[in-house]
């Protein structure tokens, strides 16, 4: 587009009254591109020559334009008002467009891999400059293969080019007054992320800025795995390293324990936190027996059922005590008495959110929201049978997992007049619920009712006061998610692809949901970072272009075996074709010096200063939760690594235990009674069911509704 026809879709600036208007022409193309005759941003920079210099020289302090001295924030607001006052999507799309037109192309080598934006439709590059030369100034040179997304680029080095570091970073992605830039338009909506996307790399190089002119070293990056196209593994840090050496496991050990299972009809399932080693052996065992499942603790019962019709005779569950528990009364409920389950360990395999919500404080809550009517108690699925046939009987309650807790309490707030929702044990989670909701309370009633049609400003506003938590239990893994770890990841992936648990602290929670807001971020469980990392995997394999990758995996680092085979599956399936340079980097917010040895076989926290591999005879991993933080800590569970190889293979070769000797380990039925009288097991899993409704039909049981509204029946005493 010549600089004629770009001339007449230029419209008149709304603030373009209250700004000076010198300009040399009615087109003037700086370093960082077009600056038209009215444009509202134009003020904020002072004219210079016509061919931009090798260094371009600041900002003139002697300049009697004073918009050219604004704070990039007005720059980005005039600029925002400038494409509010446009009539149409068609005039903003013809704008960007045209700024994109003079924008300068950047140099072949500076379109490199390590200067580009991740998380733009389009491939967008960015290269930055500030050092003593620049009198500590940010000048910025952006690209793109989209006119869209160019436009876009444009309008940023156009207002924070020559700025401060600090000014960089005082610009606020979420500032509503930008809306219109970071909105887009309907014809530019799939290139809109671009806008935020590029503002957040701008900002990862304005802290680097800083951190060199201040004469600061950047802190050891994360420990990560990165996998190649060709689904080789590399590691970064003695950590990553550690979980790396299962990711091959023993093929004899494989098949060893593969013939076991197949020979006794046994079926195995386990939860993504285990042991790494764990992880490895039955990750490569399923391929030749189809009965094992790793998954989170919802789908491992279901898992079960489906193992018992297929003819199992025994599961053996890999978790937590009350996941045993779960699978256990699931199969009676099926009708499988007859398949045993069998737990990892002879002792109490803990839970410290579990434990939460037997205590005492708990039972306290539920007398609180007993005596609120109309109340309904959503728990998390992750608590015992016992506590959640005790909390029924208080207070009607639904379980919720954390990928469908918040569809169930909009649900409810919907479907019951004037409810009053209870929500425990996990007080992280609680708190970024209610969060969440008002986040959403300020947005537009038709970006809610896509969240939930029955739902909008006004009824979220109302909702808020109706909304209770518990404020004392929390998971002591996702604990670890918090200050020191989000500045770290502020400081070195601000720019990269962000996950977190919905049990992480808030300030985690946060920075995830500003990611996810820029398409670069998902909140929710571990199933659905799995399916966000499987997204963007095929989504670059889709496109056929050089990507690298990184995800900052925000929950427990057990994960990490799942991941690492649903990546190399999903490489190995495009393998095939003449595919591009593709690596897969998966980032964990821990020390690189987080490891544990062993010793005996014996578990026990060692020195954080490990460094010798040859030495290390067990994943990184602690039995208890001392240490478990940035400085020589670790994101792994104690409990979950109570799960033993050892212990599986013991179980299975000693089945079927005709001496009794296995006795420990069962998964016995719960035969208590509650304080009414009624099995525990029958209870504890009337929440369990209401769920399994809700997640058919989205609406809650008429039985559910009905015992919130009109009462339980008889209560136990309060």
């Amino acid at each position: 587009m010549d600089a004629a026809a770009a001339a007449s879709l230029l419209p008149r600036a709304a603030a373009s009254s209250l700004l000076p208007r010198r300009v040399l022409s009615p087109l003037h193309v700086s370093r960082s591109g077009l600056l038209p005759r009215q444009s509202s941003f134009l003020a904020a920079r002072c004219a210079h020559s016509r061919a931009p210099p090798p260094h371009p020289p600041l900002p003139r302090a002697d300049c009697d334009d004073a918009a050219a001295k604004a704070h990039p924030r007005l720059r980005l607001r005039l600029l925002a008002e400038e494409f509010r006052a446009l009539p149409s999507d068609a005039d903003r799309a013809r704008r960007l467009l045209s700024l994109a037109a003079a924008l300068p192309r950047l140099p072949e080598p500076d379109r490199a891999q390590g200067n580009r934006v991740m998380g733009c439709v389009a491939r967008v590059w960015l290269v930055a400059r500030c050092n003593a030369s620049t009198g500590w100034r940010m000048w910025f040179s952006a690209d793109s293969d989209s006119d869209l997304s160019r436009g876009y680029c444009a309008c940023l080095v156009a207002a924070l080019d020559g700025a401060k570091p600090e000014d960089v970073l005082a610009v606020d992605p979420a500032d509503p007054d930008l809306a219109p830039l970071g909105a887009g338009t309907t014809a530019a909506w799939s290139r809109a992320s671009t806008w935020h996307n590029v503002l957040v790399g701008m900002q990862k190089r304005a802290r680097t800025a800083i951190a060199a002119r201040e004469g600061r070293h950047p802190g050891k990056p994360f420990p990560s795995l990165v996998i190649a196209r060709d689904g080789a593994v590399s590691a970064q840090g003695s950590y990553a390293e550690a979980q790396a050496m299962f990711l091959s496991p023993d093929e004899s050990k494989v098949s060893g324990l593969v013939n076991t299972l197949k020979e006794k009809k046994i079926g195995i399932v386990a939860h993504f936190y285990m042991d790494p080693e764990v992880q490895g052996i039955l990750t490569a065992a399923k391929k030749q027996w189809p009965h094992i499942q790793i998954s989170d603790s919802l789908i491992m019962a279901d898992s079960a059922v489906k193992m018992a019709e297929a003819g199992c005779d025994y599961i053996t569950v890999l978790g937590v005590d009350f996941m045993s528990e779960n699978v256990r009364a699931v199969l009676d409920q099926a009708g499988f008495n007859k398949v045993v389950v069998y737990r990892m360990s002879s002792e109490p395999i803990g839970c410290s959110l579990a434990d939460a919500a037997s205590s005492c404080e708990y039972t306290h809550f539920l007398r609180e929201a007993s005596r609120c009517y109309p109340s309904l108690h959503v728990i998390y699925i992750n608590t015992s049978l016992e506590t959640k046939a005790h909390a029924h009987e208080l207070v009607p309650t639904i379980t919720c997992t954390s990928s469908n807790v918040v569809p169930t309490i909009l649900q409810a707030f919907s479907q019951i007049p004037n409810v009053n929702v209870w929500y425990g044990p996990d007080s992280y989670m609680g708190a970024n619920i209610a969060d969440l909701f008002q986040r959403m309370a300020t947005m537009s009633d038709e970006e809610i009712a896509k969240i939930h049609p029955d739902h909008n400003r006004k009824s979220l506003s109302s909702l808020l006061p109706r909304l209770h938590y518990y404020q004392s239990g929390n998971c002591m893994v996702h604990d670890m998610f918090g200050h020191e770890v989000v500045e770290k990841i502020k400081e070195q992936y601000c720019d990269a692809f962000l996950t977190a648990h919905f049990e992480v602290p808030g300030e985690m929670f946060s920075l995830a949901m500003e990611a996810k807001q820029r398409g670069m971020g998902v909140v929710g469980s571990t199933q659905n970072i799995l399916d966000f990392i499987k997204d963007h995997v095929m989504g670059a394999l889709d496109k056929n272009v050089d990507e690298h990758l990184q995800f900052v995996l925000g929950t427990e680092s057990g994960m990490i075996t799942s991941i690492v085979a649903a990546v190399q599956e999903l490489l190995h399936f495009y393998s095939s074709q003449e595919r591009a340079n593709i690596k897969v980097e998966i980032v964990f917010p821990v020390s690189s010096d987080a490891i544990s040895k062993t010793s005996n076989g014996s578990h026990h926290v060692g020195s954080s200063m490990a460094t010798d591999l040859d030495n290390l005879t067990i994943v990184p991993g602690v039995s208890s939760g001392e240490g478990c933080s940035i400085h020589g800590g670790c994101a792994s569970c104690p409990y979950m690594k109570m799960n033993t190889l050892g212990s599986l293979i013991k179980i299975c070769h000693q089945l079927p235990d005709k001496n009794n000797k296995l006795s420990v380990y069962q998964a016995n039925r719960i035969n208590v009674r509650t304080p009414l009288g009624k099995s525990v097991a029958e209870v504890g899993c009337e929440p369990i069911l209401h769920m399994r409704h809700f997640q058919k039909t989205r609406r809650l049981p008429n039985k559910l509704v009905h015992q919130v509204v009109h009462g339980n029946g008889d209560k136990p005493l309060q």
